[in-house]
Formats: C-alpha cells, sequence, structure tokens
C-alpha cells in the first residue's frame, strides 16, 4: 500500500515543478458574478437624434430639387420693338397700387414685382421708366404706427435713378393735425432735387382744423395751417420742374376755408397754375354751399308741439 501511494504521488507533477512563467486562470463561479444591467430603452427622443446622414451607408444625401424646365426654342423678348415691350412691362406691374406709400405691405406687393429688373441692364432700364413714371408717390408716410413716424419716407428710400423717373408725387395734409411727425420736413435726403420729370404736385387735403368742429381740440388757433403753408412751401422751391398743383380733399373740407386759402395763396406767389381733383369736384367758379335750413313737412298736416326744423317729438 505504501508502494502504490508513492507511485501515485510521484507520477502527480508538484506546484513547485511548474514554469515559473505559466499563469493559472481561475473562472468566478455564477454565483458570484455580479448580474449585468439591463439595455437602456430606445425612446422617441433618441430616434429623433439620430443624424439623417448616419442611415445611409456610402451615398451622400442630395436634396431633391425639381429639374428647371427649359424651352427648347426660347423667347427672343429683346428683339420685339420697344412698344410692345413697354405694354407687356404696364400688363406685369398692372396689379400693383398706382398710389403707392410706405406701409407693410410693400414687400408683398410690389418688392417680389422688381425682381424684373434684375433680368439685364436693358429690362432694368427699361421696366424701372415703366414702373416708376405710371405711379404717385406719397411724400410723406400716413400709415399708422411706426410708419407714420419714421423719418425716412419712401421717397427717400429710392435710389437717385429711380427718382429721376417718378413723374407725380401726392402732398397729403390732414393726418397729426394737431402732433405733426419730425420726419414730415424737407432736407436733402428726401431726394426732391432727383425728380427732374415731376411736372404736377397732387395735395390732397384731409381736414380743416380752423373748422368750428375742431374747437377746442386745437393746439392753437392757425398753428396746423402755418405748418402746411410752410410745408408746401419748401415742397415747391425744392422740386425743379413743378409748375402745375392739384388741389383735392374730403368733403368736410371748404375752399373758403382758411386752410385753402393758405395754400392757394402759397401756390399763386409761386406763379404756378391750379387744378382741381375729382374727389372734391371743386372748379374755378365753384362757391362752397353752405348749409341751408330745408323746410320740414308736418305729419298729418297739421304741426304738433315741438316738431321744428331742428328737432323732432314722438308721440308715444
Amino acid at each position: 500500500m505504501a508502494r502504490r501511494s508513492s507511485k501515485s504521488s510521484a507520477s502527480r507533477p508538484s506546484l513547485s515543478s511548474r514554469p515559473a512563467g505559466s499563469i493559472r486562470i481561475v473562472m468566478p463561479s455564477n454565483k458570484s458574478a455580479p448580474p449585468a444591467d439591463p439595455a437602456p430603452a430606445v425612446t422617441e427622443e433618441d430616434v429623433n437624434k439620430i443624424n439623417i446622414a448616419d442611415l445611409t451607408l456610402d451615398v451622400p444625401l442630395i436634396p431633391l430639387r425639381p429639374k428647371r424646365r427649359v424651352p427648347k426654342t426660347p423667347f427672343h423678348f429683346l428683339s420685339l420693338p420697344a412698344e410692345v415691350r413697354i405694354q407687356i412691362y404696364t400688363y406685369f406691374f398692372d396689379d400693383v397700387d398706382t398710389l403707392l406709400d410706405l406701409g407693410p405691405q410693400n414687400y408683398k406687393r410690389v418688392h417680389k414685382k422688381l425682381g424684373l429688373m434684375r433680368v439685364c441692364r436693358q429690362v432694368h432700364d427699361e421696366a424701372t421708366f415703366a414702373f416708376y413714371s405710371t405711379r404717385t408717390f406719397r411724400l410723406f408716410p400716413t400709415y399708422p404706427g411706426k410708419y407714420f413716424k419714421s423719418k425716412k419716407p419712401l421717397l427717400a428710400r429710392l435710389k437717385p435713378q429711380q427718382r429721376k423717373c417718378v413723374t407725380s408725387l401726392e402732398l397729403r395734409l390732414g393726418p397729426g393735425w394737431n402732433a405733426p411727425p419730425r420726419g414730415w420736413v424737407v432736407n436733402p435726403a428726401l431726394g426732391l432735387s432727383d425728380c427732374i420729370d415731376v411736372e404736377r404736385l397732387n395735395v390732397f387735403v384731409e381736414c380743416d382744423p380752423s373748422d368750428n368742429i375742431f374747437q377746442g381740440w386745437r393746439r392753437s388757433d392757425g398753428f396746423y395751417e402755418g405748418f402746411s403753408r410752410n410745408l408746401l412751401t419748401d415742397v415747391l422751391e425744392a422740386l425743379p420742374s413743378v409748375h402745375t398743383v392739384q388741389f383735392d380733399g374730403w368733403t368736410s373740407v371748404k375752399k373758403s376755408g382758411d386752410m385753402m386759402q393758405c395754400l392757394m395763396g402759397v401756390v399763386n406767389e409761386a406763379g404756378l397754375a391750379i387744378e382741381w381733383g375729382p374727389e372734391r369736384g371743386w372748379t374755378d367758379t365753384s362757391v362752397d354751399e353752405e348749409d341751408e335750413t330745408q323746410k320740414v313737412g308736418y305729419p298729418e298736416g297739421f304741426p304738433h308741439p315741438g316738431y321744428e326744423a331742428h328737432g323732432l317729438l314722438a308721440l308715444a
């Protein structure tokens, strides 16, 4: 028995007989291993953060652009006669208002149309003349809010070459009659000296503060009349080619009022001709109609107590 045990012990390699560079790996048991963390759930927010380019392999993303239609035989627009091209420009700008003022709708209604002028130099020159020579530009803005108080009117925003094509201007008096905006002044920045083709100035009077209805609301007697007189004088002196002034106004404005008398006096002193607009219907010989007391018929043929020309008594 002792001999067998010696053989078995001799056949087993001892720990001391292992090579010095060998490593013994001991695998941990399942009981001692910590539990693995579960994978985080993918949310919709994580999916939205993924770059769309990461979903492709090697093909770069190219935005889809519709193929531009190019006619096989281009239309030779510039080969048409000049009068035909001008007529086409007129049709193109037909939906733009004939009276332009500084306002919030200018970009939508006007600015996009002016993109035609970027085609070439010849189209730019022809379209510029066709547009600016057929529109009336308001000297000072009347649209409420920041446009009304702007120190840079629409005419001052135009280029000198564009102002040379303008043929008609309008001066509207009445807005801000108690406190005119500071931007309503004639200065070199307004560019009236560039308007060499303006031969007629339209003056539209919305109200006459000298009327009795403004009693108690005026800043002072004759304040706005003096302001309008000085403003019209400065405008006429700055325009190089004007020779006619057209007056017009609302029905409440009288030709015999202080406002109109001041304005007509400025024009007469400048030696310019006076014309009348279609809104008010004035003529050279027209006289303001005074309020006349109309005869009132009595109901049932006899007068009731309290039923007079200035009042009506309702009988129950």
